[in-house]
């Protein structure tokens, strides 16, 4: 394989030429600082790989499809819009685009300190506001190292990293941790799709952007990590050249449960290379983006069958630490009770590259609502960023909410009334029509 792989048959693009810049941002990140992503806080030692804000600006100056988008991507859990918003807006402002023209995605990784205050534990305020400055700076960065480029797209597909980790078991409970030996089968799909986009100069690369839909989960050795999908970005910067930025899909309802990090990693490359090499340039005529807010309530919920099925699952699954995790939502039931049905507000975005449409979602989206957005969509080539722009906990569709789970236990990480996710679905497709329209 070639340093810099790109398909033979790929086209000149003449006056189809984009701008595009892209930079990285380290985040810096100490070992005392809590770790997120689990039930109860715990700290590590050490880091492997860069935690980062990685940055690609795309900019068609000329022409009726002229437009500019910024895209950034962040190794952390997720990242409410109190942080987002502003960062955003300075973004904007340095850029001279419309905020709804910045997409803000967290590549979800379990292994940086905490972005967020989550089950028994709370965000780290000090690190927030490194990755918020790092959010503009990657921005800036990449905006003042744009150059005239042209796109290469190929839908890749890595099938093997990741399946839909809601399993129904035997007692009828869905799969969470502890064991699963008694497997009856899993409860929804899983989207093998791994799109790529290389922009390419000179025939070298400046940016490749790849989505693909699994729980971002699992380090090489301990210590905080950006994790599988981040280590692999970094590798092929190595090996291939350009920046790398992963975009997190529709992965709440999808984990790895069987492969080491190292595997996964090696799979993750293995797909974005095979892509690379089949990448067809592909013209960029129009770039736009919608952003607009979206309403959802918080649900309403029954206490004692709330806890009743926490207990019930934590002390036969997970009995060692049951009564610690059986308290951890007791005391986020609390918090929750008394916004019961009120309203909040967030974001659903539309972003269009040329003939490639990417929704952003506040959430960790279950799968099928994610392939969904893409069955519907106006677009062939339509791709799903969770927890974009905002973070509104789990988003399940109906049926997830009927069968109950940990992704539907009511608490910080869960909390929208059932059919919210159905509803952002329909809010997407709305965006992608109005882009499709030309609106």
């Amino acid at each position: 394989m070639s340093s810099s792989p790109v398909a033979a048959n790929s086209p000149p693009l003449t006056g189809l030429m984009v701008d595009v810049g892209a930079a990285a941002v380290e985040l810096e990140a100490e070992d005392d600082m809590v770790i997120g992503g689990s039930i109860l806080p715990y700290k590590v030692k050490g880091q492997e790989g860069k935690l980062r804000a990685v940055a690609v600006v795309i900019d068609q100056p000329i022409g009726a499809g002229k437009g500019k988008v910024a895209i950034i991507a962040c190794d952390v859990l997720m990242l409410a819009r109190d942080l987002l918003d502003p960062a955003v807006e300075e973004v904007a402002k340095a850029l001279k685009i419309p905020v709804a023209n910045v997409l803000v995605n967290c590549t979800h990784t379990h292994h940086a300190p905490s972005t967020a205050t989550l089950h028994g534990y709370q965000r780290d305020e000090l690190f927030c506001r490194r990755v918020q400055k790092a959010i503009v700076a990657a921005a800036k960065a990449a905006d003042d190292k744009k150059k005239s480029a042209t796109i290469h797209f190929r839908l890749g597909e890595e099938s093997s990293v990741g399946q839909n980790s809601r399993l129904l078991l035997k007692d009828d409970s869905i799969f969470w941790i502890g064991p699963r030996d008694d497997t009856v089968r899993p409860t929804g799909p899983f989207d093998p799709e791994l799109p790529v986009m290389s922009f390419r100069s000179d025939g070298k690369p400046i940016a490749t952007l790849f989505n693909h839909s699994t729980h971002t989960i699992g380090v090489r050795n301990p210590g905080r990590s950006p994790s599988f999908y981040g280590l692999a970005a970094q590798e092929l910067e190595a090996e291939v050249g350009g920046a790398f930025l992963f975009l997190e899909g529709a992965s709440g309802s999808t984990h790895n449960l069987s492969l080491s990090a190292d595997e996964m990693t090696l799979r993750i490359k293995r797909a974005v290379k095979d892509a690379l090499e089949k990448a067809v340039a592909r013209p960029v005529a129009r770039i736009a983006a919608i952003k607009k807010p979206f309403t959802f309530k918080v649900r309403t919920v029954d206490e004692a069958k709330e806890d009743a099925a926490v207990a019930a699952y934590c002390r036969k699954r997970a009995p060692k630490q049951a009564e610690d995790f059986i308290k951890v939502f007791r005391d986020q039931r609390a918090v929750l009770a008394p916004q019961q049905g009120r309203e909040r507000t967030t974001w659903v975005q539309a972003m269009l590259i040329g003939d490639i449409a990417i929704v952003g979602v506040p959430a960790e989206f279950f799968t099928v609502l994610g392939q969904d957005i893409k069955r519907r969509s106006p677009f062939r080539y339509t791709y799903v960023a969770e927890l974009a722009n905002d973070w509104i906990g789990y988003l399940p569709d109906r049926k997830a909410h009927e069968l109950g789970g940990y992704q539907t236990w009511t608490g910080l990480h869960s909390f929208a009334e059932p059919g919210t996710g159905e509803r952002v679905v329909d809010a997407a497709i709305g965006l992608l029509e109005e882009l499709e329209k030309g609106k």
